[in-house]
Formats: structure tokens, sequence, C-alpha cells
């Protein structure tokens, strides 16, 4: 320790006089080796009486001779180094651990020490790969498991589904699970399963767009056939009850569809023309129930109201009698009383308006025609 000592605070120590313990000078094949290790405040203070730099940081240079450059390691650059970072040591339950920091010392160490490290270090490293590679090796033994239940489970089962998003292919897909999704392609190291799962996957997607595209063309006949239903229901209608000049614009193809909805929807309606309509001015409601409460209210627009809409679930006498006499005009309709709650979107504590409506259903022909009626401007 002390010879060790007396060297390391030589200002410019020859590298040839500092040699590994045990080993004579000359007696093998020496390579030249830097040691670096750091001291404590207390380290420190030793090396400074001791005649020392006192630095944090200390570095020194060996002579290791070839039957221990197993306590060596060297960078690309061909620099050569005592095995003193990263360090490794045994901790309990979790086994040998790395720790990437120099080992730091009380007192400026001697050579016994640091090779001692050194040693130390190489034996617990191996142990430390060794620990590393079986727990990878489980590791991928658990997802190899894992993914065979998966994909086992996605081939038994024809309802599974892989992800969309990106499309399956015949080279790649995913499949949703508790952990996220999972990748299957033809580079996996389970190839033969792989391949299993990507040929289903892709059959179940191929074969899910063709049934897509099915009902979606069997919907667009249905539609088309609706429309065609309302067109030539309209064009009885105009023929059978339009005025002249309905007809005329009908026979040219420049009626439009809704004026002759709402023709058809005025004569369905015509029993109740005695009733007032209802009027979809909310913010205006709005506007004179706010200044019932403060002269300062905002000018309310449109944009600023919102509406919620709902049955009511009571109606007063005069309600009830609003409903009973549309239902007795039109017996084959059907009658609902509706709340609508008017606020202002920019002041929710504002006083909130609700407004009560009878909404009439009817259909005619193809169309289900409504109607809404204000049973309060009675």
């Amino acid at each position: 320790m002390e010879a060790a000592t007396a060297i390391q605070l030589s200002r410019a120590p020859s590298p040839h006089d500092i040699t590994a313990p045990g080993e004579a000078a000359g007696s093998s094949q020496m390579l030249s080796v830097s040691a670096t290790y750091l001291l404590s405040e207390q380290g420190r203070k030793a090396s400074l009486l001791a005649g020392g730099d006192g630095r944090a940081v200390q570095e020194l240079m060996l002579q290791v001779p070839a039957s221990r450059l197993h306590l060596v390691s060297v960078d690309a650059n061909g620099v050569a180094r005592l095995k003193l970072r990263p360090r490794f040591q045994l901790d309990g339950e979790r086994g040998v651990t790395r720790i990437d920091a120099l080992p730091t010392y009380d007192a400026p160490p001697g050579l016994d020490d640091l090779f001692q490290e050194a040693a130390r270090n190489h034996q617990l490293e191996e142990a430390f790969h060794v620990a590393r590679r079986a727990a990878r090796t489980n590791r991928l033994d658990a997802d190899r498991q894992q993914r065979t239940r998966i994909a086992q489970a996605f081939l038994d089962d024809r309802n599974q589904r892989a992800l969309a998003h990106p499309a399956p292919t015949e080279k790649r897909c995913y499949l949703s699970t508790l952990h996220g999704r999972l990748l299957f392609d033809v580079h996996s190291d389970d190839e033969a399963l792989a391949r299993q799962v990507l040929a289903e996957a892709h059959r179940r997607f191929r074969s899910d767009l063709r049934e897509r595209k099915e009902r979606n063309r069997q919907a667009r006949a249905a539609q088309l056939a609706v429309h065609d239903e309302k067109k030539n229901y309209v064009a009885e209608w105009i023929a059978a009850h339009g005025t002249p000049e309905q007809r005329e614009r009908h026979a040219a193809g420049m009626l439009p569809i809704d004026e002759a909805i709402d023709a058809i929807a005025d004569a369905a309606f015509a029993p109740l023309q005695d009733k007032p309509r209802y009027s979809r001015d909310g913010f205006a409601r709005l506007q004179k129930h706010l200044r019932q409460f403060s002269e300062d209210a905002a000018v309310l627009t449109a944009s600023n109201l919102t509406v919620s809409n709902s049955n009511a679930r009571q109606a007063t006498p005069a309600q009830w009698a609003f409903m009973q006499d549309i239902k007795r005009a039109l017996p084959e309709s059907t009658v609902l009383l509706r709340e609508h709650r008017l606020t202002w979107k920019q002041n929710p504590h504002a006083p909130a308006l609700t407004v009560i409506s009878v909404l009439v259903t009817v259909r005619h022909g193809p169309f289900l025609l409504r109607r809404e009626y204000d049973p309060e401007a009675t």
C-alpha cells in the first residue's frame, strides 16, 4: 500500500516502474494500462497530506503482464484500461448489478487494491452477463409461449379479426391483445405459426371487405328504390293536386323536391291549419327572458344559444287539451309534447328558459312528415 502510494505521489512516474503485484519486471511481456479511480473528500485530504495533488479523479499508468490481460479492457481507439468501470456487485435477491461509475476510495489505494477490484469486476461481470442471457432467454420463451397462445386463440375463434389499420396483408398483421397490439409477420421467429395467422387474418379481412361491399350495395339499392318511390309519389301527387304552374315546372324537371314535400305536408296537416305553428326563434325568446332579470343582458344570436330537447313528462290541462284536439283532427298521427330548454352558451349560470311545443308526425305515402305547433300561442 505504501509502495503504491509512493509511486502514485510521484509527479512524473515512469510507466515501466509500476508493475502488477507479484510479477517481476521484465519476466514476461507487459502492457501499459491506465487505472482511473475517485477519491472521496477524506481520500483527497489524505492525498494532500501524503504530498499528492488531492484531485477527485486519479489516474496512473500500470504495467500488466500478458498473463493478467483478462483484467484489462481495450476500447476501439486502442486505449487499454484496468477494469474498474463499470463496477459489478452482489445485491441480495437482485443478484449481480452493474454500476456505471468509478470506484471511490477514502485513501489512495495500493496496486493490490486496484487489481483486486479489477479481478472482482471481471468475475462478477461474467456472472452478470450469464444472468442477463438467462433472463433474456426466459423472457423470449415466455413471449414465444404468449404469442403461441394468442395466435392459437385467433385461429380457433372465427369471430376475431386483426386490426384494420394498418390493413392485414399476407406478410404482416397486428392482433389486439390486453397488452396492446402484437405484430405477426413473415420474419417472426415463430414463422410457421405466424404464416397461419397471416393467411387467416388476410382471408378474414378480404371476406369482411366483400361482405361490407355487398351490404353497401344492397343498402344503396334500397335507398335508390325509396328515392324512386318518393319521386313517383311526388309526380302522382303534383299531377293530382299541384297547381298548373307546379305541374309545368315538374314536367320540365325544375320543381325542387323540397317544395313538393312542403306542398304535400300542407295538405297532410290541413286539418290543423287553425293551430299556431311553433317558431324556432329561441334566441329572441331567451333574450326577452333574460331582460326580465337584467336590462344589461347581452344581445343574443343563434351562435351563442344552446337548445336541449326532450319529451315532456307532464302536461298542463291546456296543453293536454291542445294535444287531444290535434289527435281528433288527425287520428293517424303521433302526437308528442316536447320541452326545449334554452340556455346562454357564454353564461351557463344565466336563468334558462323552457319552451313547450307539440310535435306531430304523420305518415303520408313514403314520407314521414313532421310539424311542430305552439300550445302557448293559443
